[in-house]
């Protein structure tokens, strides 16, 4: 091959690699998922947020309101997706997906990067601890008035900033991959509690006896005010379409018995029900 013949072809490559990685970056539009009769919704095997049961079912409020709205906006199939929650954002921007429903918190860092929906659930925090919690630990504060504590915390999650903000030292958190990881690393004592939500500590207790829930927990308070999420469905940035029809199919299923009735059957209460609409996605983003 002549070297004019091998930089044409270096030439043609890279347009066409271009070219690839451009399509690889736009999301489905809403008009494409419904000719296709598709959409590709991820979740992070949360419980009870967003998972995927061993028989293949998707489950959680997530999954469970998504379906009812995808069934509102005439979308037949549903290819779910499961990945870590630190790959759900980078996930979207490289459409490896078109829609996340695992109940995200809608926060201001990541209205930058991806679109939210109206939100579809509230929720606070809580603690895993070993059972009898023998370091007698209550509040996120503990960590950062006693050193010798050590707080695990999932990847890419909230409860970073929290920390952070409370002022517990980078030396006393422990990261890790994903929620299943908290019980053998609370129960060995890796680290003394795992910091999550509180519907998530909860249904983490109930999976293994040598773990429990912090009795008395104190809820975390940053610049005076309690701490409470809000999670919502997130699409890639430039994807409002798809975005604005699941916000009006939303708004219709919230008045609906079957949407409160879907959250209280995770274990949401009344007041994570009723909160959900006490936040606007507009007023979050611009926290």
């Amino acid at each position: 091959m002549t070297n004019l013949a091998k930089t044409t072809l270096m030439a043609v490559s890279a347009i066409a690699l271009a070219a690839v990685a451009g399509t690889a970056a736009s999301a489905a539009t809403l008009a494409e998922i419904k000719e296709a009769g598709t959409i590709r919704i991820a979740v992070a095997n949360e419980i009870p947020y967003g998972y995927v049961d061993p028989s293949g079912e998707a489950l959680g409020a997530g999954p469970d309101v998504a379906k009812a709205l995808m069934e509102k906006l005439g979308v037949e199939n549903i290819e779910w997706v499961t990945t870590s929650f630190s790959s759900l954002i980078p996930g979207l921007k490289a459409d490896r997906f078109d829609m996340v429903a695992a109940e995200m918190a809608i926060r201001p860092d990541r209205c930058t990067q991806v679109l939210f929906s109206e939100p579809n659930s509230s929720y606070g925090e809580g603690l895993l601890v070993a059972e009898g919690n023998p370091k007698d630990i209550h509040a996120y504060t503990d960590f950062a008035e006693n050193t010798e504590l050590k707080v695990a915390i999932m990847a890419g999650a909230d409860q970073l900033d929290m920390m952070q903000a409370l002022g517990v030292p980078e030396a006393n958190l422990v990261t890790i991959a994903a929620n299943a990881d908290a019980i053998s690393t609370v129960s060995t004592g890796r680290a003394d509690a795992y910091a999550a939500t509180g519907l998530t500590a909860s249904g983490l207790a109930k999976q293994n006896d040598s773990v429990e829930v912090a009795a008395n927990f104190t809820d975390p308070e940053i610049e005076g005010e309690v701490v409470r999420s809000w999670g919502g469905f997130t699409f890639a940035n430039g994807n409002e379409e798809l975005r604005d029809a699941v916000n009006g199919a939303l708004a219709e299923f919230k008045q609906t018995p079957a949407w409160s009735e879907t959250l209280a059957g995770y274990g949401f209460t009344q007041a994570d029900i009723d909160g959900s609409g006490k936040r606007t996605t507009e007023a979050l983003c611009a926290q």
